[in-house]
């Protein structure tokens, strides 16, 4: 494989996005977020599950109970299942749903947002967001979110995010248009009815090929609301910097680095459910 150079925006690609946040307008962010309504079956087959490492940070001892919000298809929900943790997963998309419901036809899988989960109060030991908390307005569902967790509890923000530390997966996220690569310095929004917030970082890699980084790039919200020009052009772009340019081979096993940064933060004692 040859050694590409940092990233510098060739063949027309601008860098990635920052990360989304409170400053996205709500409107925006639920026009975003629908862009995930459909294609559960092929967001499951090509999207990373989580380090476990991430899920024995994040669930104190003792923990029974978890809600997993923006569950999706459940790739963290199944890390709590394997926890032997009674399970809630809420999702807005029926198709999302629908594909966690296959895979994991036990967990109590319910319509929701998580400002608005209907979820029974002070019911969850551990509240989850996975690779979502940049869809919610975060102020709103912190305070949902304080009002199903028991006194304590704790609530997870979990992103799995590519490292673009190494560059040539810096350049590969350009391409990708990967917009939830946070800068440095990066620190998610959480309401005043929790404290504490601290984060724990973990690398690894996910065996991935040529035509499976293609897939990937495909369940992304900016691909996903692209025209079909756009669309042809990120492919290109992908065909020549993974084939051309570093000298992949079809079906050849590339590991992809990634970081999971995971955040975790406590129910302030005494905050109690409106």
């Amino acid at each position: 494989m040859r050694t590409p150079g940092p990233a510098n925006g060739a063949a027309g690609i601008p860098g990635p996005a920052g990360p989304r946040g409170p400053k996205l307008h709500a409107a925006r962010r639920r026009e975003l977020g629908q862009s995930f309504q459909d294609g559960g079956e092929h967001y499951d087959r090509v999207r990373p599950g989580y380090p476990q490492d991430s899920l024995d940070w994040l669930v104190p001892p003792g923990a029974r109970s978890a809600a997993d919000l923006g569950a999706g298809t459940g790739k963290f929900t199944a890390l709590l299942i394997e926890r032997e943790l009674a399970v809630t997963a809420v999702d807005p998309s029926t198709d999302m749903l629908e594909q966690l419901r296959k895979s994991y036809p036990h967990v109590n899988a319910l319509e929701g947002t998580a400002e608005a989960t209907g979820l029974t109060d002070s019911a969850f030991d551990v509240v989850s967001v996975a690779q979502a908390w940049h869809w919610c307005e975060p102020l709103a569902a912190s305070t949902e979110i304080a009002r199903i967790l028991q006194p304590h509890g704790v609530l997870g923000l979990i992103w799995n995010q590519l490292d673009t530390s190494v560059p040539w997966v810096h350049r590969l996220s350009r391409i990708m248009h990967a917009g939830d690569v946070h800068k440095p310095g990066f620190r998610p929004v959480v309401g005043p009815e929790f404290e504490g917030l601290e984060s724990h970082l973990t690398r690894w890699e996910d065996s991935l090929t040529p035509e499976d980084i293609m897939e990937l790039t495909k369940s992304r919200s900016y691909y996903l609301r692209a025209n079909d020009a756009t669309r042809a052009k990120v492919m290109h772009n992908l065909e020549w910097y993974l084939h051309e340019h570093l000298g992949h081979a079809p079906g050849e096993s590339i590991g992809l680095p990634y970081m999971t940064q995971t955040w975790r933060a406590f129910k302030i004692q005494g905050t109690t459910p409106r």
